[in-house]
């Protein structure tokens, strides 16, 4: 792979061909620190013409290829396999805003740029992209588009694939499909950026984007409230989107379980309230007249849920500081997590009708399969997506539990499958899940799937062995 290499200097310079283990290992190593893979070379190129160079030297010499951006993945998406014939080849040095156009609300970006410096760059304009993730600070845009990615905000603005209006794409042949169209309205044939959203990687090599902004929010106005179970979580949904319609724009469910974990771990971030509750609403209103509007409709809304019986208690953000307190305590799970020890995650989605009936029916299933074991659940209820995680029982080392994996997946699965949902919500396939799509998508999706690789990418070098 001599030839391979020399080919690749001489595309993007010597000094970019990572191939050092020591300099590689940043790269092969997931976010959770569960996998290392290995790699054959690391590739950083920084326009979309050198990408376009180093797709075609893989495909000359048929080397597999790994894009990664932030890798910030939790399904082993954006790591090479164990076999170090991969290369991976690293966005991050496309990180160019290419064009603000405040008048279209659009805003057209390299695939590397940071989640977060979108998010001020569309604020210093006065507009709002909206994609919000825990990760924001590290994940890039182009593993954002890549997975789909949700977020808190999903509820008033949709998943990545919504904010998105046209893409950049190099192919599996190393050319360069220039779909950055910044229209609402374009229907000559085939969606070929819907098809590539979502993708992974597995199909082209997302460059470069065009994204949606808003007007920023006059104000909002952030919410916690206590409430005895995930069914009446269901109906202040209910009430407070019959209240407060467009305006509300993120609904996050947390059990005690997740508050009491958070308080374990980061002991110093402030607890709302005095006597603990079995679940917990994370509310957020924006309004576009003016901080006494959302204010008002948060105030109707939420007297009607007590006067309801439908929550037991709520406290309200009075400042900007209070409101970002509230946030970090749903911010924090998943760290208080990573901090307790290692744990079996699911990133599930259902008919927002059925989540309480899913948790009512498979939380008994999970501990009387696995006596004491504790169940993280928190999520966006607005949009039906579930983190149903499974830490283990006091006393039980972490690693031996990991052994019950694949078995405390079936039931949760199977369980996610009786109430028609999706095994996967905002994470992706990667390789994690790749062996359950055979078990949970019909013969015929998974054909149709097959064909459309088959013909987009027939070597298979583009992200192999994650998805089919």
């Amino acid at each position: 792979m001599m030839a391979f290499l020399q080919q690749c200097r001489a595309a993007i310079g010597a000094e970019y061909v990572l191939d050092q283990p020591h300099d590689m290992a940043p790269y092969l190593r997931d976010w959770r620190g569960r996998f290392t893979g290995a790699a054959l070379a690391v590739l950083r190129p920084a326009t979309v013409e050198q990408v376009a160079a180093l797709v075609q030297a893989c495909a000359h010499w048929q080397v597999p290829l790994v894009p990664q951006g932030g890798n910030t993945g939790l399904v082993l998406g954006s790591v090479p396999d164990a076999s170090g014939k991969a290369v991976v080849l690293s966005l991050a040095r496309l990180n160019r805003i290419r064009q603000i156009d405040v008048a279209n609300r659009t805003m057209t970006v390299d695939a590397g740029c940071i989640l977060a410096n979108l998010q001020q760059a569309a604020a210093a304009e006065g507009c709002l992209f909206p994609l919000s993730l825990a990760s924001e600070g590290s994940c890039t845009i182009g593993g954002n588009l890549s997975s789909n990615a949700g977020g808190t905000a999903v509820l008033r603005y949709g998943n990545t694939r919504e904010l998105c209006l046209g893409l950049e794409v190099v192919t599996a042949q190393g050319e360069i499909w220039n779909g950055l169209r910044g229209l609402r309205k374009d229907n000559t044939g085939y969606d070929l950026r819907d098809l590539l959203i979502g993708a992974e990687g597995t199909l082209g090599i997302i460059t470069g984007a065009v994204l949606k902004l808003y007007p920023q929010p006059k104000a909002s106005i952030t919410a916690l409230a206590a409430l005895p179970t995930p069914a009446h979580a269901l109906q202040c949904l209910n009430l407070m989107q019959d209240h407060c319609g467009a305006s509300l724009t993120g609904f996050e469910l947390m059990s005690q379980i997740c508050l009491a974990l958070v308080a374990q771990q980061f002991p110093a971030l402030p607890q709302p309230f005095a006597v603990p509750h079995p679940q917990y609403v994370l509310l957020e209103l924006s309004s576009s007249e003016s901080a006494e509007h959302a204010i008002a409709l948060l105030e109707q809304a939420m007297a009607a849920a007590l006067d309801a019986s439908i929550v037991s208690d709520a406290v309200v953000a009075s400042s900007v500081a209070q409101s970002t307190a509230l946030w970090q305590l749903r911010e924090h799970i998943p760290l208080a997590q990573a901090k307790a020890g290692k744990n079996i995650k699911h990133d599930i989605s259902l008919p927002v009708s059925s989540i309480p009936a899913f948790i009512a029916d498979t939380a008994p299933q999970l501990e009387q399969a696995f006596p004491g074991c504790q169940l993280v659940c928190f999520g966006h209820l607005g949009d039906g997506n579930l983190h149903f995680n499974v830490a283990p029982p006091e006393g039980v080392e972490h690693e031996a539990f990991l052994a019950n994996q694949d078995a405390l997946n079936r039931l949760v699965h199977d369980s996610v499958a009786r109430y028609s949902g999706s095994i996967s919500a905002e994470h992706g396939i990667g390789a994690l899940k790749k062996d359950q799509m055979a078990r949970y998508k019909s013969p015929v999706e998974l054909s149709l799937m097959r064909a459309i690789k088959t013909a987009l990418d027939p070597q298979g070098i583009m992200n192999p062995g994650k998805i089919l």
